[in-house]
């Protein structure tokens, strides 16, 4: 299976000896994202963050491969983020985890579920809520999202 030219829904959980992530970490990984995205050229279709991880749904367009996109966004958070905090060694656990998306129904549950997140996780009581998801950003955002 190609590696690139695909929906992949990601998964990045923070190191476990690390201190969770709040509003300026959540900032920078915007930031680090962003700045990835254009720098490499991948789509970026969802995205939620939360304390301990964040999920996302990445499209790495060949010949960016889904490993060199995360690789790509892992480094540069790590390297800011241990920046701003003073602190050196690994943010983020050193795997992913990852999903081809392969159906329109597929693909549509994962945006829920990544923007249900915070709700499920008791953050907010409705996604849209979430200052740190892509929840009110979305097509869906006119219409209540329901978790």
């Amino acid at each position: 299976m190609a590696l690139s030219d695909r929906f992949f829904f990601v998964t990045c959980c923070l190191a476990r000896t690390r201190a969770l992530l709040a509003t300026p970490e959540f900032e920078c990984l915007a930031d680090v994202l962003k700045s990835r995205r254009v720098d490499f050229g991948f789509l970026i279709t969802a995205w939620v963050f939360l304390p301990d991880h964040w999920h996302a749904i990445l499209f790495p367009k060949h010949p960016l491969t889904i490993s060199g996109a995360m690789n790509s966004v892992k480094t540069a958070s790590t390297m800011r983020i241990n920046g701003m905090r003073g602190e050196s060694g690994n943010l983020w656990q050193g795997r992913f985890f990852d999903r081809v998306l392969r159906t329109v129904k597929e693909y549509r549950e994962t945006v829920d579920y990544i923007h249900c997140n915070p709700v499920e996780a008791g953050l907010v009581k409705r996604a849209e809520d979430w200052s740190w998801s892509s929840a009110g950003h979305h097509g869906r955002s006119k219409h209540h999202i329901q978790c």
